[in-house]
C-alpha cells in the first residue's frame, strides 16, 4: 500500500488545499494529512478545530475513493512520515517563493531519511493566489472569502471574526 503525507497547518482549509488534497488521492492508497500542532504560528483555530474542519471537508474526497486519514503530530516531518508509514510526502507549490522554502526542506528532509520521497503537486492556475494567511485577512476585514473556502469554512471565519 502506497501511503503519502500531506501536511500543512490548515488555518484555515482551502480550496486550494483540496485541490492538492484530491490530486494527491490518484498517487496514493492512503494519504495522511498531517495537521501541524505549530505553536510559533499563533493559529486562529485550534488543532481540535483544524481536525474536524479537513475531516468533514474531505469526506466528499474520500468517497470517490481512496483512504483519508487526519493524523495531528507536532514532531519532525520526516519523523510524522516515519510514524504514519509514509514513503511519500506531497507539497503544493503557488509561485517560486514557495518552491525555494520547499527545496530547502527537501534536502534537509533527504539527509534525515534518504527512504522518503517528496512530491511536489503545482496549484492549479484558479488556486494560486490563494493563501490561508490572506484568507484570514479578507474574512477579519469583512471580505467575502466564499471564492476561496467553502460554505462551511467561511462561515467558520465569520464566526471567529464576529
Amino acid at each position: 500500500m502506497r501511503i503519502g503525507l500531506y501536511p500543512g497547518t490548515f488555518d484555515p482549509l482551502t480550496l486550494g488545499h483540496l485541490d492538492i488534497i484530491q490530486r494527491a488521492m490518484a498517487l496514493v492508497d492512503r494519504l495522511v494529512i498531517g495537521v501541524a500542532i505549530n505553536r510559533d504560528k499563533g493559529p486562529l483555530f485550534s488543532l481540535e478545530e483544524r481536525v474536524r474542519m479537513v475531516e468533514t471537508e474531505c469526506r466528499a474526497i474520500a468517497a470517490n475513493g481512496g483512504e483519508i486519514v487526519v493524523h495531528p503530530f507536532e514532531n519532525l516531518l520526516i519523523d510524522c512520515a516515519r510514524d504514519v508509514g509514509a514513503s511519500v510526502i506531497v507539497r503544493g507549490l503557488r509561485a517560486v517563493a514557495d518552491f525555494e522554502y520547499e527545496f530547502q526542506m527537501v534536502g534537509m528532509n533527504r539527509a534525515l531519511d534518504a527512504g522518503i520521497e517528496t512530491v511536489f503537486l503545482m496549484a492549479d492556475a484558479r488556486r494560486q493566489a490563494i493563501a490561508s494567511k490572506l484568507v484570514k485577512e479578507i474574512a477579519r476585514l469583512g471580505g467575502d472569502v466564499s471564492s476561496f473556502v467553502t460554505p462551511d469554512v467561511g462561515a467558520a471565519l465569520v464566526a471567529k471574526y464576529r
